[in-house]
């Protein structure tokens, strides 16, 4: 999706200590490619891609990847695609909020809303990666299992010396399989 609309909206209370806006969620669309950008640098422990790939990004994974926004800005948003040889699976690639709306459940909600919005397509299973100091997102996906009553199964994916750089081992968080989808979630999320 290239426009400049949304997609689809799901308005739901904000539960951050910043604006007492409305929360939304939705497709992203490219002119929200700076957003995901800043906040991305703003959070301190994600890696930073070029500005230009979250550019692409929102133009060409809009329907595996939301964003959440207060009173119109970007507050938040999580980028996936569905795995090239495993077509039942979505990996999420970034999840990141801005520090304005941390610690309000807005992580987790961007996270449900996508995987109800994807399950549709035949998604059953979440793959992520995660550094093993980061708390934060461990949390995050294991509180995602729960809720969904879904298995999750953590191993090592990418060791620290696959890196040229200093960082961390990424572990490989699959969770799933997922339930059935309900046929009219679609149609009924407000």
């Amino acid at each position: 999706m290239t426009g400049d609309k949304p997609s689809h909206n799901i308005d739901e209370r904000n539960g951050g200590s910043g604006s007492a806006g409305r929360l939304e969620i939705d497709a992203p669309v490219v002119a929200d490619g700076p957003e995901l950008y800043r906040i991305t640098c703003d959070s301190g422990v994600l890696d930073v891609n070029s500005s230009y790939a979250y550019l692409l990004w929102c133009r060409d994974f809009a329907q595996t990847s939301a964003v959440a926004r207060i009173d119109g800005a970007v507050v938040g948003f999580v980028t996936g695609y569905i795995r090239p040889d495993a077509p039942d699976t979505l990996v999420v690639w970034q999840i990141a909020v801005d520090a304005s709306q941390r610690g309000g459940g807005v992580a987790s909600r961007l996270l449900g809303h996508l995987v109800d919005r994807v399950q549709p397509r035949g998604i059953r299973y979440l793959e992520t990666t995660i550094t093993p100091d980061n708390a934060a997102s461990i949390k995050l996906f294991t509180a995602l299992a729960r809720t969904r009553s879904a298995e999750l199964r953590r191993s090592e994916l990418f060791t620290a010396d696959l890196f040229p750089d200093a960082h961390l081992g990424e572990d490989l968080y699959r969770i799933g399989p997922f339930a059935a989808a309900p046929a009219v979630a679609a149609a009924t999320d407000r």
